[in-house]
């Protein structure tokens, strides 16, 4: 950090001038960025602010209206402090007419009353300040160098924050754009203070730019994403105004974070690599002409033009981490398309992300889809067991409908995955077992539904964090009774009166009609989404 004004004054060559502060004194905590010898008045278009003036006061002028354009002048640079040393332009004083403008201004003014060493000061100072960029500038190639290193290595988001921690000796949060705490490392405090009511505390924290800090909480944020998306915060729990290295150091930590995110990856055979290009292509509509995807899956073997499409989805009921839970998918694929080729069923089968297997399928020749996806299903039970789900997406005529039907096997394989598995259950699932539960639990996670549930509940949450109340709750109520007022005034166990004046101020604080049937939908998913993203969805 740049030396305050007490620290330049404290300093052995000021020392020796004997340096008395005669306006200012509450001041000495500015930042001293430069030494500026000068001994003209015209001065000010010559400075850049944060720089101590030295001056002996011999070419100051003495009408009061020109020493007060000079002090004007000084003050629209931003000028740290001005030093005047006694026995040239003024024997003992300085006068008032020097003194009461530099008040008014805000500028610190100190009297030298021995002979000063203009030279020696000015090295001091700017030995000061250079030393102390040079070590910002090593302490920024370090922290570079280290999350470099966790970068390349991927390193997961709790060794990140294990390094934040360390490297700051301060407990370090992250959470998603819903409040909720994702990974910690708490640097040795005690998580019962320091996440208790994580999410009314971190509602209170708004940021206006990508790193703020927060002086009631201490808190210093960053935002964390990437390529325009972001998904979540970086918290420091630093008390006091931090340093900027500490500033520095989380901003380079969210910035390895969001990488992360990006370059997360998983290890497959060249021929999974390749087939798992083309659906993702797909999927992802990489392709200017959608026929591309055909023309690539024919030239690997794979004949799927002229034919309905299906997409399919074998999602694994639980996440594993590490090199084992890659060589685990790496297994699943070659699972399902070793039964593929054994049931002489065209079809491009690759990992889509850690936790599924795509699997494009063309229809049969003998037109009997469903057959075949019973005897798929049945095979890969057989080799997978029942840690895996198999879901079925809407039969596609044109490869260019062939996203949806990805999409919606994704849908389906996810809510199916939180059943529990039952002796001769159902062999594969399709859209129709889904329900708008089991919607909003599976996007949970995704920011935009994070941001709807901010939308349209923020406020109210904001309100009962800040108060204490329990307007959410009573919306709820009144929503569940299907907009009986009457009804949701029994089961929240209050008087008529009462709940009505809690839906006026409902009302109020949203800015909604809580008459309106579409508003009042588009709340109840909100609320649903909500308990979706707090973790209770429900059975």
């Amino acid at each position: 950090m740049l030396p305050t004004l007490a620290d330049v004054l404290g300093l052995p060559a000021v020392q020796r001038a004997r340096p008395r502060v005669v306006v200012g004194a509450d001041r000495l905590g500015g930042t001293v960025r430069w030494v500026h010898i000068a001994e003209v008045t015209d001065l000010a278009h010559l400075l850049r602010g944060g720089e101590l003036v030295l001056t002996t006061g011999i070419a100051m002028p003495d009408d009061p209206p020109s020493l007060q354009r000079y002090v004007d002048g000084l003050a629209s640079a931003g000028v740290a402090g001005i030093a005047v040393e006694l026995g040239r332009k003024y024997r003992t004083e300085l006068p008032p007419a020097l003194l009461e403008p530099a008040r008014a201004a805000g500028i610190p003014v100190i009297c030298l009353e021995r002979e000063a060493r203009f030279v020696e000061i000015t090295e001091a100072v700017h030995s000061r300040v250079v030393n102390q960029q040079l070590a910002e500038l090593r302490e920024s190639a370090r922290l570079h160098e280290v999350f470099t290193e966790l970068s390349v290595e991927g390193a997961p988001p709790q060794r990140v924050l294990r390094e934040i921690a360390q490297l700051s000796d301060c407990p370090v949060v992250l959470e998603n754009l819903a409040h909720q705490v994702l990974v910690c490392d708490l640097n040795g405090e005690d998580p019962g203070r320091l996440l208790a009511s994580w999410e009314a505390r971190s509602r209170a924290v708004r940021t206006s730019g990508r790193t703020v800090h927060d002086a009631p909480s201490g808190w210093l944020v960053t935002t964390v994403g990437a390529r325009g998306q972001d998904w979540g915060r970086l918290i420091l729990i630093c008390g006091a105004a931090p340093s900027p290295r500490q500033t520095m150091l989380l901003e380079r930590a969210a910035t390895t974070l969001a990488l992360g995110r990006l370059l997360e990856r998983h290890q497959e055979s060249l021929e999974r690599q390749t087939h798992r290009a083309i659906i993702s292509g797909i999927i992802d509509r990489a392709y200017s002409d959608p026929e591309e995807a055909l023309v690539r899956a024919r030239a690997v073997g794979v004949p799927l033009g002229g034919r309905p499409l299906v997409g399919l989805v074998l999602r694994l009921r639980e996440a594993g981490t590490g090199l084992a839970a890659q060589a685990r998918l790496a297994d699943t694929a070659e699972a399902v398309a070793r039964a593929c080729r054994e049931l002489r069923l065209a079809a491009l089968v690759g990992s889509v992300d850690d936790l599924r297997v795509g699997v494009l399928l063309a229809q049969p020749e003998s037109g009997d889809l469903d057959s075949a996806l019973h005897r798929l299903a049945e095979r890969i039970r057989g080799r997978v067991g029942a840690e895996a789900v198999l879901a079925a997406g809407s039969t596609a005529e044109d490869v260019r409908e062939v996203r949806r039907s990805f999409l919606e096997a994704r849908q389906v394989g996810d809510v199916a995955a939180h059943e529990e598995p039952r002796e001769g259950g159902r062999p594969f699932y399709r859209l129709t077992d889904l329900r708008l539960r089991g919607l909003l639990h599976l996007l949970r996670d995704d920011e935009r539904l994070q941001t709807y549930v901010e939308r349209e509940l923020g406020p109210l949450l904001d309100y009962d964090a800040r108060h204490g109340s329990d307007l959410t709750e009573m919306l709820r109520r009144y929503l569940e009774a299907g907009r009986n007022k009457a009804l949701a005034a029994s089961t929240a166990h209050l008087s008529r009166p009462a709940f009505y004046e809690r839906l006026r101020r409902i009302s109020h604080v949203l800015g909604a009609d809580l008459d309106s049937v579409e508003t009042c939908l588009s709340l109840h998913v909100a609320l649903l989404a909500l308990d979706s993203v707090r973790g209770r969805l429900a059975t």
